[in-house]
């Protein structure tokens, strides 16, 4: 006999103290059965003061290691440990790596001050808090970078290179990657690590110059993680929070192409909204969770064996607790 998974869910959910998170990327089916939706901090922040003891968080394995942080009280499941890429570009002895290519060119390992995006992996963040640095979400990654420069010291910024060089130009610095093209890190104020988004990858010059020929008063609003070039060339570039009310503030009649993953730009609005690539721009780790796997992971907690529970040890909990509470401190 088929089970109902959407029924067991519900079921599950209200006789059992957990709470279902789920990232915007999350596929429909199972994004609607989340009791808390939000982007990847603003849902752990969310879980911490949430009263349930148990979280199951639908999403990406950096999210879920970020509840665990936050709230090491709290027990998490995922019912997929999936990958983010962009996290998996950069681990501990890539980002010793880093440090040392500015130390080899000439940087005192003490004028470097890291900031490591959010989408990167625990034990990066606690390195970075052991160095002094900061975690920084792609909606304050401007005044953490601006906060960091008071500092005197050069910015080292992982994992995603995108974001580093899109705030460094909206700031009028210098950026450079470290392993493409001269990165001298004496001349420039912030080094970027090699990493990016393979989703936002994805959109071109070609598509914005498509729908602006074809919708000549189209808006193009684009996220952060976009190559440089794509985000001179829009109309604006956000987070996804800020991308959702840029988006919501639109006149319904404006027209609006976006470049950020496929099932959030689905759910935004019914008309006039366009997805800015000639192909399906799908995270496809976001949507490796099914409702079968949800399903399983609650009934695992019912029969009181947990199954992919997140486990982060106590070092990298203080460390990387201590990066993301010295960016929460930036008012």
């Amino acid at each position: 006999m088929s089970i109902d998974y959407k029924s067991e869910i519900e079921r599950l959910k209200k006789e059992l103290d957990v709470t279902v998170v789920a990232h915007y990327y999350q596929r429909d089916e199972v994004f609607e059965m989340a009791d808390i939706t939000g982007d990847s901090l603003e849902l752990a922040r969310k879980c911490k003061a949430d009263e349930n003891p148990w979280v199951v968080f639908c999403g990406v394995g950096f999210m879920g290691q970020s509840v665990k942080v936050i709230a090491p009280e709290k027990r998490v499941l995922m019912p997929k440990i999936a990958c983010c890429a962009m996290a998996r570009m950069i681990d501990g002895s890539y980002f010793d790596d880093s440090v040392k290519y500015m130390v080899d060119r000439g940087v005192p390992k003490e004028n470097i001050l890291p900031i490591t995006y959010i989408n990167s992996d625990a034990t990066v963040k606690a390195k970075v808090g052991e160095m002094g640095g900061l975690v920084c979400t792609s909606s304050n990654a401007f005044k953490i970078i601006e906060k960091g420069l008071e500092s005197g010291k050069k910015i080292l910024f992982v994992p995603d290179r995108c974001l580093g060089q899109n705030f460094a130009i909206q700031m009028g610095l210098k950026s450079c990657v470290i392993g493409e093209g001269e990165c001298d890190p004496k001349e420039a104020d912030v080094i970027c690590f090699n990493g990016f988004c393979s989703v936002h990858q994805l959109f071109t010059l070609d598509d914005i110059e498509f729908y602006r020929n074809k919708y000549p008063d189209i808006k193009i609003a684009v996220h952060p993680e976009c190559d440089p070039k794509i985000v001179a060339a829009a109309d604006f570039s956000g987070s996804t929070s800020q991308l959702i009310k840029y988006v919501n503030d639109l006149d319904p009649e404006q027209k609006v192409a976006i470049g950020t993953e496929y099932n959030l730009v689905n759910r935004m609005r019914q008309g006039n909204t366009y997805v800015l690539s000639s192909t399906k721009p799908e995270c496809p780790t976001m949507n490796e969770t099914t409702l079968e796997d949800l399903y399983l992971t609650l009934k695992s907690i019912e029969e009181n064996k947990p199954i992919n529970e997140i486990v982060v040890d106590p070092h990298t909990v203080k460390y990387a607790n201590l990066a993301l509470e010295r960016m929460l401190a930036i008012k």
